[in-house]
């Protein structure tokens, strides 16, 4: 089935491609156009004459690994090594130092780790440290002669960018998969800090904590979950994955104290539904519903009250209340962020200043599933 999905991907592309040429025009005219101003970067192989974008990728597969995670076994059986508990994938983004990146789930709980590179070798790792709001943890290894991968903003990805999926699926060796960014910004699955890339790159068990490359093998994301709606848990076609830019807060503060800090702004959030905009008589369903501001909070401080609706954040457009404390999630302490938001149907802005995050999360009396925890 993977196979298949990357067969049907990479035909679209060619199709596109070669409907540059004439119609009926030889295999050698595509590749002149490759040649020329204008088509320049396009992914042909003249000296084989085949399409391929292992130009681009063929220096970051090196970089991806896999990670098995062992538990500490218990009961009468537990004198010796712990037994295997899962396993995932990861990628190297600092070979000179050993660093690698993987999901949460794929180390959580662990007492062991190891991690098999492309080429053979196998290495015990350290768990630097891990976040279970963004599904990030980095691993350390002792080893020469690694690759990297390089690593791009997120912010700058487009829908309908190509999207490269590696990792080590289902008990596969290492699999690339493509597709293309289905969508951005994807929040609202759940009570992590979300600010997904969606991708229809094929991501099975087993590719979790794996890169999502672009088309020139640089790192753009995470692989993290997949929405299925077989039993089975199968890929659908739907895929989501961490971009760097949530990545990096969290794997640059992990380097530097093995924790997370995060800021707040004391303000609990629901997303806006057709039933509450219709009760605030707006004729939009995307943004996050203030329904509490902390007292002497940021949010109080820079005006927020209940009902107003947040609309942008850091210049980022709000599509739910995920898409707030995607942003508050990621913004140290001090930092300022404007504010978009509705009150009564007309746009007001604000600015507050993010505050040391609360280590107690407080929720207000609203309908259940309606509102976040103080962001």
């Amino acid at each position: 089935m993977m196979r298949h999905t990357l067969l049907a991907s990479t035909g679209a592309v060619l199709a596109v491609i070669l409907s540059i040429a004439p119609v009926g025009a030889p295999l050698g005219v595509a590749a002149a156009l490759a040649q020329t101003p204008g088509f320049q970067g396009l992914p042909y192989d003249a000296r084989r004459g085949v399409f391929t974008f292992a130009a681009g990728l063929d220096a970051s597969l090196p970089a991806v690994v896999q990670v098995t995670t062992l538990g500490q076994s218990r009961g009468p059986s537990s004198a010796g090594e712990p037994k295997p508990a899962q396993g995932g994938s990861g990628v190297i983004i600092d070979a000179a130092n050993g660093i690698i990146v993987t999901n949460n789930h794929v180390v959580e709980n662990g007492q062991k780790f190891t991690v098999d590179m492309i080429d053979g070798r196998l290495f015990d790792a350290v768990l630097i440290g891990s976040d279970k709001a963004t599904d990030i943890a980095v691993l350390k290894i002792e080893a020469k002669g690694l690759s990297q991968v390089e690593t791009v903003d997120s912010d700058t990805l487009r829908t309908g960018d190509l999207a490269f999926a590696v990792g080590y699926p289902l008990g596969l060796d290492q699999t690339l998969t493509m597709g293309v960014i289905s969508g951005l910004n994807r929040s609202g699955l759940g009570d992590a800090i979300e600010d997904y890339i969606q991708t229809d790159a094929a991501v099975n068990s087993g590719n979790s904590g794996g890169p999502l490359l672009d088309s020139r093998g640089r790192l753009i994301g995470i692989n993290t979950s997949i929405l299925s709606s077989g039993m089975g848990g199968g890929n659908d076609g739907i895929a989501f994955a961490v971009p760097t830019r949530i990545m990096m807060f969290v794997v640059d503060q992990l380097r530097a104290s093995g924790e997370v800090k995060r800021g707040q702004i004391g303000v609990a959030l629901g997303s806006l539904t057709a039933e509450r905009a219709r009760d605030l008589g707006l004729n939009i369903v995307r943004g996050a519903v203030v329904y509490d501001a902390a007292p002497g909070s940021p949010a109080e401080q820079a005006g927020l009250r209940p009902g107003d609706v947040i609309t942008r954040i850091q210049n980022r457009p709000v599509a739910n209340a995920g898409s707030v404390q995607a942003t508050v999630g990621i913004a140290r302490p001090g930092a300022t962020l404007p504010v978009v938001y509705l009150r009564g149907g007309r746009e007001a802005t604000a600015s507050m200043t993010v505050a040391s995050s609360d280590p107690v999360a407080v929720r207000v009396g609203v309908s259940a599933g309606m509102a976040r925890g103080l962001t």
